[in-house]
C-alpha cells in the first residue's frame, strides 16, 4: 500500500509539473484564441451580445464581462473566487490582454487547470454599445470533464484496489518459499540436512533454492567428511596405541628372551616413529586449512627444486634399484613457496617408490603450457585401478585395504593436493592398468 500510495504522489507531482512547464503556456494561448473569437461574435450581435454570451457559457466556458465603472455581469458556472487585480480590469478594458493562466503560480500539488478563480482566466479587450470594456474567459471543467473526471477517479481507485490484491498475492508468492527457506535454515542449524525445496522457478528466488540445496549437500558431505576423518584419526592413532601397549606389556615380562626384547622394543620404536609421523602431518593439513595467505612466495626453479626432492630419496631409489630420469627445463620457474612445494615433490617421488616393483622406472618431465608448468611423475608400475583414482587424494585413503600399506598414514596425497590448490594449481592422477601411473601438476608460470 505504501508503494502504490507513493507512486500516486509522484506521478501526480510529475504530472503537475509537466502541466506548469509544458501544457500551462499551450492552454493559455488556445484560450486566448478562443477569448477572441468570442469577442468578434459578440462585437458583430452586439443587440444579441447577452444570449450568445450565456450560449458560449453553455458551451462550456465560464464568462465575466467588465466595463471597470462597476457594471459587469457573469456567465457559465460561478467563480470560486473573485481575486481579479482591478489594474488588470483597467489595463485590459484599455486594449491590453491579460494572460492569467500562463502566468498561474507554480504549487507542487495544485493543477492550475482546475484551480477555478477569475485570476485564473485569459482576458481580452470588448466594445459593447460602443463602450469599452473587457472579456475574461477560462473554461468550465465540470461540464466540460465531469464525466470524464469521475471515470478517470474510478479507474484510479479500481487501479490502486487492483494493485494492492496483486501485490498481496506477489507477495505471498514471493515469500512462501523464503518462509521455507527460513524453516530449512533451522533444520540446518539443528544439523539436519535433508531437505527439499522448490528450484523449478525460473526466477532469483528459484536460483536461490537451488543454491540453498547445493549449500545443504555441501555441508552434508563436510559433516560426513569431518565423521570420517573423526574416525581414521581415532583408528591411525588407537592401532599404534595398542601395540604399543601390548608390546610394552611383553617387555615387561621377567624371562623374556634377549633377541624377543629386542625386537619387542623395535615394533614400540617403529609405531612410535608412526604416530610421531602421523601428528606432525595432522598439524601440516590444519595449518594448510587456515594458511589461505600465508604463503612465504619467492621464485623458484623447477629443476633445483625437484633434484633436492631426488636427492632426499636416493637411497630409497637405490634400495629397490629404480632408475629415474629427471627432465626439466632450467628456465622453468614458478612463484611459490619453497618448504611446501618440497613436499609436494617429496610426497610424489616416494609414493612413486613405495608402490612400483624393484627394477622398475620413475621419470619426471616438466614442460611450458600457456601461462602454466606442468610437471609429469611417471612411474612404470602396475596402474592403479580405475575405480580407486578418485579416492587418491582423499584424507586417509590406502589403496591396501589392509591399512597396513607400510606404515603410510594415507595424508601424502591429501597434503600435496591442498598445497598445490594453495599455489593456485591442480593435481590429477592418470593410470591404465598394467600401464603405471601419471601424478600431473600445474601451476602458474613465473
Amino acid at each position: 500500500m505504501l508503494v502504490v500510495a507513493a507512486s500516486a504522489l509522484l506521478g501526480f507531482v510529475v504530472s503537475n509539473v509537466h502541466y506548469h512547464v509544458k501544457l500551462k503556456p499551450f492552454n493559455d494561448a488556445k484560450l486566448t484564441g478562443i477569448a477572441y473569437e468570442v469577442k468578434r461574435m459578440a462585437e458583430r450581435l452586439p443587440g444579441d451580445a447577452d444570449p450568445y454570451l450565456s450560449g458560449a457559457a453553455g458551451l462550456g466556458y465560464e464568462l465575466y464581462v467588465t466595463d471597470g465603472q462597476g457594471s459587469e455581469a457573469f456567465y457559465g458556472r460561478d467563480f470560486r473566487e473573485l481575486d481579479l487585480d482591478p489594474n488588470v480590469i483597467d489595463e485590459v478594458v484599455a486594449g491590453s490582454e491579460y494572460h492569467g493562466v500562463a502566468d498561474f503560480p507554480n504549487r507542487l500539488f495544485i493543477t492550475g487547470f482546475f484551480d477555478n478563480r477569475l485570476s485564473n482566466t485569459v482576458g481580452v479587450p470588448l466594445t459593447l454599445g460602443g463602450r469599452p470594456a473587457a472579456l475574461f474567459l477560462r473554461p468550465d471543467v465540470i461540464l466540460q470533464f465531469g464525466e470524464l473526471r469521475s471515470f478517470f477517479a474510478m479507474i484510479g481507485l479500481l487501479t490502486v484496489a487492483f494493485s494492492i490484491a496483486l501485490f498481496l498475492v506477489a507477495t505471498r508468492y514471493l515469500v512462501k518459499p523464503i518462509t521455507r527457506m527460513t524453516g530449512a535454515t533451522r533444520r540446518i542449524a539443528d544439523g539436519h540436512y535433508d531437505i527439499e525445496l522448490p528450484t523449478k522457478r525460473g526466477d532469483e528466488i528459484g536460483q536461490l533454492a537451488g543454491h540453498f540445496m547445493t549449500m545443504s549437500r555441501s555441508l552434508s558431505q563436510a559433516e560426513q567428511s569431518r565423521r570420517e576423518f573423526v574416525a581414521n584419526v581415532s583408528h591411525e592413532i588407537q592401532s599404534p596405541l595398542t601395540s604399543i601397549r601390548g608390546f610394552a606389556s611383553e617387555l615387561a615380562a621377567p624371562d623374556l628372551p634377549e633377541d624377543r626384547r629386542i625386537h619387542f622394543a623395535s615394533i614400540i620404536g617403529d609405531e612410535s616413529r608412526r604416530l610421531s609421523s602421523l601428528a606432525r602431518q595432522l598439524l601440516l593439513l590444519s595449518s594448510l586449512d587456515r594458511m589461505e595467505d600465508g604463503l612465504i612466495r619467492s621464485p623458484l626453479r623447477l629443476k633445483t627444486e625437484i633434484r633436492r626432492a631426488v636427492d632426499v630419496l636416493e637411497w630409497q631409489l637405490s634400495d629397490k634399484e629404480i632408475a629415474l630420469g629427471l627432465s626439466v627445463p632450467a628456465e622453468l620457474a614458478v612463484m611459490g613457496d619453497a618448504t611446501l612445494l618440497d613436499q609436494v615433490w617429496v610426497n610424489l617421488l616416494s609414493n612413486a617408490v613405495k608402490h612400483i616393483p624393484a627394477g622398475r622406472s620413475i621419470s619426471v618431465t616438466a614442460e611450458a603450457d600457456g601461462a602454466e608448468c606442468v610437471v609429469r611423475f611417471a612411474d612404470t608400475g602396475d596402474g592403479i585401478p580405475p575405480e580407486k583414482l578418485p579416492l587418491l587424494f582423499d584424507r586417509f585413503y590406502r589403496g591396501d585395504p589392509s591399512r597396513a600399506d607400510g606404515g603410510s598414514t594415507g595424508l601424502g596425497l591429501a597434503i600435496a593436493k591442498k598445497i598445490v590448490l594453495l599455489h593456485g594449481g591442480t593435481i590429477a592422477a592418470e593410470s591404465e592398468a598394467g600401464q603405471g601411473a601419471v601424478f600431473v601438476v600445474r601451476l602458474p608460470k613465473l
